[in-house]
């Protein structure tokens, strides 16, 4: 009695359960709660995890069994499906799928304020958008996705710096959001890219961004702690989301290497969307501990038939378009987690030859399943739900006519919890096929291919033209004759046997007669059936013979890279007219000993020691060029023009180490620059002072203990006189200085709020702090007289020295005041007129600078000249009288001492690091040419080694030019050739 109760009880309780909470007006028979079951197919439950003649039992969305030996309900809906293959369907780890695209704000004029309240005070930061509000089901895309094998796809909205949430979706046709929706939040979003949503300017550059997104975060730990007196809804929305995946758009692999940098800074680990070239930096990227989610965008082939044409197109990305499709496998063996998404391709339809082609390099079929399934399903916080086959989990699985990723095989079915989504007809014969009959002598072969949409004839070695028509198992095809001059059309009309080895029919020939035929599958295609039936293990497509070789790898990977990275090595350079910068001088037939990275001796007679000898008799051998104010090797922008003042921004946050014009700067014996930020406004970014080490990574490049520099602008630029929509503050000369007195005097407000309770941290403010103790030094843009007397008053009214006036032209003006306030300056040798405010520039100012004490050197401000920065040095002769020696030392010796770094760099001597230049000729000779580029011991340009690679170049160029004419000849997809130019930078350079 009391089994029976508690029986009665728990039916009670079960259909209780299943009574719906809303009214139901359909018809009973559209409302099914029985059980489905597909029954006899071989199922992959996951990666590396095959059932032999299994089945899947579903109910209410949910799989309720699996396996080979289960129990059937006999209510089950049965449907057979032998021979077939069933596989997890995929799970789309990023997307926009359903969403609502903003319109495009005009970009009619600059904003320099929020145009929301309430809210973060930059517009870019929507971190309070939620997928869901922007949501709305899109069938067709879903058929889209269906048809390449998806079933659930995570979806946001693709606009801001900091997007919001995201949600998790099943692309359930047959169903409604009541049910489709499988998460309302599912990760939290962040990208490089601005919104639509705003006008609003700020950030204009990479730097700006990543300095945007750290302080948006150290503002949301701050506003977490109850300080703020005004509510806002986008950082709670920050603070709210940190317990969801955080996920970042970042691209290309130095972008990767940011947002980790980045996701370090302010204490998030993030799943990183991105990494199509991560195996060119495949060391550092693992190190990250990054997930990545990984487009699969590979180029295509470039058309290169036209020569003329094929000089668009760069050795870089020729050597992408081979190497790329091995990233994924690459990515497998180094132990890197990642999913693999449709984004950035054209159409998910698309994903198959894409995964075709990285299988091609090695990926195996477990790497790839496990991209598209467990891995992201993982990475969502779904793999209680998605990504396997097994009991409870949603019923998202495939049907498959052979094993997945074979080049034949067909996807007949998308099952979406539980629901059927018909793809291909699977009791449709596969028509597809070569088939071959005899008739009156003469062989007749039918290649059918595309589902059927296509046909090739031949009639013997000739080819017919032809034209296919498929109705059900039946098919007619109509060719034309042999003789061209017969126009009379034969008809075929045939039907498919079940066992899809032949066609069988009746042919009409043009003459009128007709009889019966049989055309046989040829035994390579009969075979090709079985294989996939029986689901043997095999060899991959008939027409993959081998491993496609990547090619050539260097550091770094584009033109004129080396196989190894220059490693320091121990030089003895002999006999060379040695520029010391010294004390003694420029001396003759003397030697210069290299140990370890530094000078370690210089003298006459020295010993080598077992170091390399190298001859430099009628050379000369001088310390390397320094650049003071350079623009090269630097990505997304040089301006952050969005602000007055932005000192948060970094130039060592965007340092491009792939930049060619560092090693067209070590062909012109530059070894040190300073990356300076443009002078869109008066308190610009903070610069990076690198080594031009061709090959290493930037913060490699960047020197250890590197100090501290930032730049500040005065004239034109900052006040916008030549702005087609130039509304920021300030307008006027006068406005300049009032922005450095009101940013100063923050920043000692700022200084006092230190240690309170309610202290806000800035990275802004950090900066200015630290130009108020000296601490951080200036690098000032400037040109008139006036404003430099200004900069230099202001800076003495609050306690700190400018350090450089930098490409000063009227320096000649106030030279003395520069040198009695402490200022140096940095100019060009003999620029003048190109603008107003320098029409009073004269070439003899760097030499009346030096004459009155200031510290002086000549900079390039420009990719072009930074090449031949020597050739400047020696105008320094030309127009001030000045010696060979002290001309050489404005681009050397000065240099270095206006960045402080003349400790380690800027001469010859002992114990300075052996940063080396050898010339075949006086260096400020126009025929000067640098032999040997040495930077720490290791040499960075040889110029025998250079013409080396010329000819390597030019013969890898031919060479994969080659192989995509071959590619555009076996009939594969190309591209035109297009240029890929790197921007060069001027300080007025703004990308809005």
């Amino acid at each position: 009695m009391k089994k029976l109760l508690f029986s009665l009880l728990a039916a009670t309780a079960i259909t209780s359960q299943a009574q719906e909470y809303f009214p139901n007006n359909d018809d009973i028979s559209a409302v099914s709660k029985a059980s489905r079951a597909i029954t006899n197919a071989t199922i992959i439950t996951a990666p590396g995890k095959m059932m032999k003649n299994a089945s899947i039992l579903m109910r209410d969305g949910k799989i309720v069994d699996i396996g080979t030996n289960i129990k059937i309900p006999k209510d089950a809906v049965i449907d057979d499906a032998s021979g077939t293959f069933i596989y997890p369907s995929f799970v789309e780890a990023y997307g926009d799928f359903g969403m609502e695209k903003p319109k495009n704000t005009s970009r009619g004029g600059q904003q320099y304020d929020e145009g929301r309240k309430g809210f973060y005070w930059n517009d870019h930061i929507r971190s309070e958008q939620n997928a869901i509000d922007f949501y709305s089901y899109d069938s067709k895309t879903a058929e889209k996705m269906m048809a390449a094998g998806y079933g659930a796809v995570q979806t946001h909205l693709h606009d801001g710096i900091a997007r919001g949430t995201g949600m998790l979706v099943a692309l359930n046709n047959n169903g409604d959001d009541s049910g489709r929706i499988l998460k309302n939040k599912s990760g939290a979003y962040f990208s490089f890219d601005r919104s639509d949503q705003t006008n609003q300017s700020y950030p204009t550059s990479l730097m700006g961004m990543l300095a945007l997104l750290r302080q948006s975060h150290f503002d949301a730990d701050w506003y977490s702690k109850g300080y703020s007196k005004t509510k806002d809804r986008s950082l709670e929305a920050l603070n709210a989301n940190k317990s969801l995946t955080q996920f970042f758009e970042a691209g290309d692999k130095k972008n990767v290497l940011r947002a980790d940098k980045m996701g370090d800074r302010v204490g998030k680990q993030f799943v990183i969307i991105g990494g199509a070239d991560a195996y060119e930096m495949m060391d550092d990227i693992k190190a990250t501990n990054a997930q990545l989610i990984l487009p699969l965008d590979f180029e295509d082939a470039y058309d290169v038939t036209n020569p003329y044409q094929e000089w668009y197109v760069n050795l870089s990305s020729m050597r992408d378009w081979k190497q790329a499709p091995a990233n994924p496998m690459l990515l497998s063996k180094a132990g890197i987690t990642y999913a693999i998404t449709t984004h950035g391709l054209k159409s998910p339809s698309e994903l198959a030859a894409k995964l075709k082609r990285a299988m091609e390099y090695g990926l195996t079929k477990e790497q790839a399943l496990a991209a598209l399934t467990t891995i992201p399903a993982k990475m969502l916080g779904a793999e209680s739900m998605l990504g396997t086959l097994e009991k409870g989990k949603v019923a998202n699985f495939i049907v498959t006519s052979g094993e997945l990723f074979e080049k034949d095989t067909d996807i007949y079915e998308n099952w979406v919890q539980g629901s059927k989504h018909m793809i291909k007809d699977r009791s449709v014969i596969n028509a597809d096929g070569t088939y071959v009959t005899q008739l009156d002598g003469d062989k007749y072969t039918f290649d059918i291919s595309g589902d059927a949409k296509k046909v090739t004839v031949k009639q013997d070695s000739t080819k017919l033209g032809s034209k296919i028509d498929r109705n059900g198992d039946w098919l007619t095809i109509t060719t034309s004759q042999k003789d061209p001059a017969d126009k009379g059309y034969t008809r075929w009309t045939m039907m498919l046997t079940p066992e899809n080895t032949a066609i069988t029919g009746k042919v009409y020939m043009a003459n009128g007669s007709e009889r019966n035929f049989t055309a046989t599958k040829t035994d390579a295609e009969v075979k090709k059936d079985e294989d996939k039936k029986d689901g043997d293990d095999k060899e991959e497509d008939d027409e993959i013979t081998a491993t496609p070789e990547m090619g050539s790898m260097t550091y770094p990977n584009v033109a004129f890279g080396s196989a190894q990275k220059p490693k320091a090595e121990n030089v003895l350079y002999k006999n060379a007219t040695v520029w010391t910068n010294e004390a003694a001088g420029i001396v003759e037939n003397t030697d210069v000993l290299v140990k370890n990275g530094k000078i370690l001796k210089v003298g006459k007679g020295l010993s080598a020691g077992g170091a390399r000898v190298i001859d430099a008799s009628g050379m000369h051998l001088t310390t390397g060029i320094i650049d003071e104010h350079s623009h090269i090797a630097i990505d997304g922008g040089v301006n952050e023009a969005g602000h007055n003042s932005t000192a948060e921004v970094t130039i060592e946050d965007v340092v491009d180490h792939e930049d060619i014009n560092i090693y067209r700067d070590l062909a012109g014996g530059v070894t040190t620059s300073q990356l300076l930020h443009g002078s869109a406004n008066p308190i610009g970014g903070r610069s990076a002072i690198i080594k031009l080490k061709w090959g290493y990574k930037p913060d490699e490049m960047i020197y250890s203990d590197s100090p501290k520099f930032i730049k500040f602008a005065l004239g034109e630029n900052v006040k916008q006189s030549r702005y087609q929509n130039g509304v920021r503050f300030p307008q006027t000369r006068m406005g300049v200085e009032q922005v450095f007195e009101d940013y100063f005097t923050r920043g000692q407000e700022y200084d006092k709020s230190r240690g309170t309770k309610d202290f806000r941290y800035d990275e802004e403010m950090e900066t200015i702090s630290e130009i108020l103790k000296g601490e951080r030094y200036v690098t000032c843009h400037s040109y008139v007289q006036s404003e430099i007397n200004m900069m230099m008053e202001v800076a003495e009214r609050y306690g700190f020295v400018l350090n450089t006036f930098t490409h000063i032209l009227e320096g000649y003006k106030v030279a003395d005041k520069m040198a009695e306030h402490g200022a140096g300056g940095s100019t060009f040798s003999d620029w003048w007129a190109y603008k107003y405010e320098v029409l009073d520039a004269i070439p003899y100012n760097g030499a009346i600078m030096h004459s009155q004490g200031v510290v002086t050197a000549f900079n390039s401000d420009d990719a072009e000249m930074s090449r031949r920065l020597n050739q400047e040095a020696a105008k320094a002769v030309k127009y001030g009288n000045l010696s060979e020696e002290e001309a050489w030392k404005f681009v050397t010796l000065n240099p270095a001492k206006l960045l402080h770094i003349d400790n380690r760099v800027g001469s010859i001597k002992e114990g300075k690091d052996a940063d080396l230049v050898l010339w075949n000729a006086n260096p400020l000779d126009i025929t000067a040419k640098p032999q040997i580029t040495m930077i720490e011991g290791a040499v960075f340009f040889d110029i025998e080694k250079d013409a080396r690679m010329r000819a390597e170049v030019k013969k890898e160029r031919q060479q994969l030019s080659n192989e995509m004419i071959m590619a555009k000849n076996k009939g594969l997809k190309t591209q035109s050739p297009k240029q890929d130019t790197k921007t060069l930078y001027d300080c007025d350079t703004i990308e809005w």
